[in-house]
């Protein structure tokens, strides 16, 4: 390797320590309790680093917002399209695509998926100027991409009904992407842990039925 290319490796290992410590405090103090001295502390680097690479704290907080949700909805896209090379996509198949890489995430504990789910209920359910910028900026686009798609999966289904939709199955996606326990917790007796596949095959069966529910009468 070149003293060029290890040098970029070095530069991309550094931003990436920052990024991941960033990510873990913001969901811990949010972000005016989140300080740079304790974010370089956690990745163990630097805190000029930290203005070096990202400039401000908050700068690095939009960075560590899109970093995921980039990842989000490019694997969303992805879905999509392998879903439309087969033919007309079933709703089912539009939510499993739409639900998928979010709760997916959410449960991955080697992509800091809890440390995002916490940001991301935050900067979602957020009224300040920033946060519905974010949410703005990084979803606005998949989100109509995904109500056209509800739409046309669902005869009789109107663009008002199909918003309401789209934001109804979000928040149940948001609510999935933490794995806290608590439907263990309210069952009765032992219960044994659910996969990935299981929570999304009941969520997406719950979210259709409603979504066809609200549709007119053919």
């Amino acid at each position: 390797m070149s003293q060029v290319a290890q040098a970029q490796a070095v530069r991309r290992d550094a931003q990436e320590a920052i990024l991941d410590a960033a990510e873990m405090v913001f969901a811990e103090n949010g972000f005016h309790g989140a300080t740079t001295r304790a974010i370089a502390e956690r990745a163990e680097a630097n805190p000029a680093l930290i203005h070096y690479y990202f400039g401000s704290k908050e700068a690095l907080f939009e960075t560590v917002f899109a970093r995921r949700s980039e990842a989000i909805n490019a694997e969303r896209r992805e879905k999509l399209k392998a879903l439309h090379a087969e033919g007309p996509p079933s709703l089912e198949s539009i939510l499993d695509a739409l639900l998928r890489p979010t709760v997916a995430l959410g449960h991955d504990p080697a992509r800091g998926g809890a440390h995002y789910a916490r940001l991301l209920v935050h900067v979602a359910s957020g009224t300040d100027e920033r946060s519905r910028r974010m949410t703005g900026e990084r979803y606005d686009a998949i989100a109509r991409l995904f109500i056209d798609e509800i739409a046309a999966a669902v005869p009789g289904l109107d663009r008002q009904a199909a918003v309401h939709c789209y934001l109804n199955a979000i928040a149940i996606a948001i609510s999935l992407m933490a794995p806290t326990g608590r439907a263990q917790k309210l069952m009765k007796g032992p219960a044994e842990a659910e996969s990935l596949n299981d929570i999304l095959d009941r969520t997406v069966r719950f979210i259709a039925a409603g979504i066809r529910a609200m549709a007119a009468p053919g």
